[in-house]
């Protein structure tokens, strides 16, 4: 479904990405590990065009979409939950979820899509009309990731999705990604917690000060030697 060819990505003077290559298959869950400045956010904000490439080819379905504008990006099916969720403090529930479809006019598509998010996440439901700064951090991020199905992708990644949530409650964030994932939809996941991401990843790659240096199935990346001992805690 996406398919990354020898991205570059500069910061300034800081080459960000060094040529990472990389495919994420249709309706699988494919993770992102790697310790900080790896250059994981970078390769999300390159997709998304928020970051423009220097070099290199970004794929999706088929058609070439390195450097297009990042509103038809989304329009043409993905979208980022951003870290630190980034939601709109001063509005409702109800009005972040509206702005996840501000691209869409279908609004019998727009309420269906609304009630199915209510459907995966209830507590959104009771908490419609509050506002959305006075969410938990749990809740908040429930509704950074509602907020981007609204748009009603076919890709979604997201970037640090369980960032400072309590243990409890990212076991919850991991479930409802599995969750989405069975219902079809295709996810990039860039994840710290490494451990929780591995189990559930289709397939990972190990970032690494721009380069990608090892990848495989999840499950058997997160059982070699290199990858414990780097970034599970484990000898």
């Amino acid at each position: 479904m996406l398919e990354i060819k020898d991205l570059q990505v500069y910061y300034g003077g800081i080459h960000a990405l060094k040529g990472i290559s990389l495919q994420v298959p249709e309706h699988k869950i494919v993770t992102l590990v790697g310790a900080n400045g790896a250059g994981k956010s970078t390769t999300l904000r390159a997709i998304s065009n928020l970051v423009p490439p220097s070099a290199g080819q970004i794929s999706f379905k088929g058609e070439d979409i390195t450097g297009k504008k990042t509103v038809d990006i989304v329009k043409r099916g993905i979208t980022l939950v951003p870290e630190g969720r980034r939601i709109f403090a001063n509005l409702t529930v109800l009005e972040n979820l509206q702005m996840g479809a501000y691209a869409r006019k279908d609004k019998p598509g727009i309420e269906s899509d609304l009630g199915k998010v209510y459907e995966i996440f209830p507590r959104l439901k009771e908490r419609e009309w509050q506002v959305a700064g006075t969410l938990s951090g749990g809740e908040q991020q429930m509704l950074a990731i509602g907020r981007a199905l609204m748009s009603r992708p076919t890709l979604i990644m997201m970037d640090e999705p369980s960032l400072g949530l309590a243990p409890i409650l990212v076991q919850e964030v991991f479930r409802v990604i599995q969750r989405i994932n069975e219902q079809g939809m295709t996810i990039l996941l860039i994840e710290q917690n490494a451990t929780a991401a591995l189990e559930i990843a289709d397939y990972g790659y190990v970032l690494e000060t721009g380069n990608i240096v090892l990848e495989g199935p999840g499950p058997e990346l997160a059982d070699k030697e290199e990858v414990r001992r780097a970034y599970l805690g484990k000898a």
